[in-house]
């Protein structure tokens, strides 16, 4: 095989053309054979096996620096520079599903949110400019991508400097998730080039200059006619009126005419856009034929059809689609937000059965918030759907643009908390430590299906206040009963009776975590040390009846998917704080690094986020504090105590 050849990408030089199409066709049948294994980003990087292959031949990295924004396309080019053992892809100690610096110096950048690649290939062209360096530069962005912000703030600034070379490819497959929506889609499926257009413009130029009298102000006249006779012949001309070089579009399947253009761009010496046309998922049918995504992410699959391994269960995403479905059909007002992830953020069946009240925003997370305010204040109830990873980019719309205005809009935040295989950027771990600082703003932190489908009906009935939803990845768990309600706070588990009108310890249970709580508290109790178990539901504000049950206790527990600082342990902290109750509380949580991708339970393990880890430390700090449990070191048992229903709290009714 030609592919187990190529250590690096200067084995690419080697190649005849013939040769080349017989890398691409076997880079293809590994992507398919080896994700279909492990799960992975496989639409995308089926698309953009001969544009990578195109772009290694020529430019020299990791001297030049080819930059991929987002990442996810990145496997075509991890198997051209030596890394070809996807057995433990997006496992823990095999390769990243993006572009990782631990992994290859081949790889500049690994943040995996979109559009932020131009600005990165900016920086690094003045850097080179300032220092003299004559390394090139070439950034590879989608369609999809070039629908945000970022990309056209850097677009800006790189059309200033019409000197400093910097190569801007391009990749226009029709799709972000699903297919790019909006005018810039629009504008891309009509982009066709002139042959000469320039050459014929620049001549004319010295001709009419040289011309007396009319000579000047007939070229004015003919200039300003320039963009309505470019776009009559071909609308490239929204990116040269910025000041840059367009090139295409060019076949992304044609590796000659790929090499050609990437050269022609290479020696221009300035900005310069390459644009390519691909094929999302080409040369597989069973992504051809999925109209959603393109296979864009999969599981583990069946490599001949496609088809998943095993079946899963209910998972978060679907609970909250098939109630948005319900809560459309009973009220009008309801509308959704999606910026450019409708299927996986659970909105299709909304969209089929309500396609005039779903807006996707593109890859416009700001853009998104601040549409959510005007729907909102013009008497609609937006519901916008997004990662809790990417809501970090639209903090101050949520902030100034919803929550000043005291706008009724609700956040649904998706896959938040630790993700795991997907790596430090997706981990939806700051979210509850961004938004506490909000003014007005609630969050609710569902335990459980039933919990999703009743917080997300309360959150929708807020309409003078930003409200937010969020929930974890995956297979949702089986319910979790509440015994009892103090406030507005579910009892998941009381004290035994010998802990009389002083437990020792209160275990605030945040979301997704209630199951694992349970276990801690029975991990105690085997210890002799009496534990309450509450779900807040509602995380922020801080229940008002909190500071007086922990009161009533020895020391606080709170237990959380989120990072440590900031979060809810220190919101509950600063409660007790305010309402003058002295006692210790401690938080486990994330801590504050970026975690290396593994699973979920991996990574919970590797950061102490278990029962038993938990049990021991809560054990230790009651004996210290001169709890009822007089012992430090001991066995945390498994086995739980029966329990009644303490005086302070109320039945749960339905």
């Amino acid at each position: 095989m030609l592919l187990t050849r190529i250590t690096g990408p200067r084995d690419l030089d080697r190649l005849t053309p013939e040769e080349l199409d017989q890398l691409a066709a076997e880079i293809r049948s590994f992507l398919v054979d080896a994700v279909s294994k492990t799960g992975g980003h496989l639409g995308p990087n089926l698309g953009v096996v001969e544009l990578t292959i195109a772009l290694h031949r020529v430019f020299d990295s990791p001297r030049d620096k080819v930059l991929l924004d987002t990442g996810h396309q990145s496997y075509v080019h991890k198997l051209l520079t030596g890394r070809q053992d996807f057995s433990k892809l997006k496992s823990k100690g095999g390769l990243s599903g993006y572009p990782s610096r631990a992994e290859s110096e081949h790889d500049v950048i690994e943040n995996s949110h979109a559009s932020t690649v131009l600005g990165w290939a900016e920086g690094l062209a003045k850097a080179n400019e300032l220092l003299r360096k004559p390394d090139h530069v070439v950034a590879v962005i989608g369609d999809g991508a070039l629908t945000g912000g970022m990309a056209w703030e850097a677009l800006n600034n790189i059309a200033a400097a019409k000197n400093r070379p910097l190569v801007i490819v391009v990749n226009d497959n029709e799709r972000s998730y699903g297919p790019t929506i909006g005018g810039l889609a629009n504008h891309l499926a009509t982009l066709r080039t002139t042959d000469g257009y320039e050459r014929f413009l620049a001549r004319g130029k010295d001709l009419l200059e040289r011309t007396p009298v009319v000579g000047r102000p007939l070229y004015e006249t003919l200039h300003g006619a320039k963009k309505g006779l470019k776009d009559f012949i071909t609308p490239q001309g929204m990116f040269e009126d910025l000041g840059l070089k367009y090139v295409g579009p060019i076949d992304g399947h044609d590796i000659e005419a790929l090499e050609s253009a990437l050269q022609r761009a290479k020696r221009f010496g300035g900005p310069v856009i390459v644009h390519c046309l691909t094929e999302k998922g080409r040369g597989y049918q069973p992504a051809l034929q999925d109209e959603a995504d393109r296979f864009h992410a999969v599981g583990k699959i069946h490599p001949d059809t496609g088809l998943p391994i095993s079946a899963s269960g209910a998972d978060w995403t679907s609970v909250f689609g098939e109630e948005m479905v319900k809560l459309g059909e009973e009220r009008d007002d309801i509308v959704a937000i999606t910026a450019a992830m409708l299927h996986p953020v659970g909105l299709t069946e909304f969209a089929k059965r309500f396609p005039d009240r779903v807006y996707d925003v593109g890859i416009a997370e700001q853009h998104a918030a601040v549409s959510a305010a005007g729907l909102a204040t013009g008497g609609l109830h937006p519901v916008f759907a997004v990662y809790a990873t990417f809501l970090n980019r639209a903090f101050d719309q949520v902030l100034m643009d919803v929550a000043l205005h005291k706008c009724g809009v609700t956040f649904v935040l998706d896959r938040a908390g630790i993700t795991g295989t997907d790596g430090a950027s997706h981990n939806g771990m700051w979210d509850m430590s961004l938004l506490q600082v909000v003014p007005g703003l609630r969050i609710a932190a569902p335990r459980d299906a039933d919990q999703v489908r009743a917080q997300l009906r309360e959150a929708v009935a807020v309409e003078d206040a930003p409200t937010v939803v969020r929930y974890s990845k995956g297979a949702v768990g089986p319910a979790v009963a509440a015994v009892g309600r103090i406030g507005g706070m579910d009892v998941l588990r009381e004290p035994s009776e010998s802990a009389g009108d002083s437990p020792d310890v209160l275990l605030v249970s945040v979301g997704a975590l209630a199951p694992m709580c349970l276990e801690i508290a029975d991990l105690l109790d085997k210890q002799g040390i009496s534990t309450t178990v509450v779900d807040p539901r509602w995380v922020k504000p801080v229940d008002e009846e909190l500071p007086v049950l922990a009161d009533l206790h020895r020391v606080v527990v709170v237990v959380e998917d989120n990072i440590r600082i900031g979060g809810v342990g220190a919101a509950v902290a600063q409660a007790l704080s305010d309402g003058g109750f002295d006692m210790p509380v401690r938080n486990f949580g994330i801590p504050p690094r970026f975690l290396d991708h593994a699973s979920r339970k991996e990574v919970m393990a590797e950061i102490g986020l278990t029962a038993p880890d938990i049990a021991r430390q809560v054990t230790g700090l009651v004996a210290r504090i001169g709890g009822r449990y007089g012992h430090e070191s001991a066995d945390a048992g498994s086995q739980g105590a029966e329990v009644t229903r303490p005086t302070t709290a109320e039945p749960v009714r339905d």
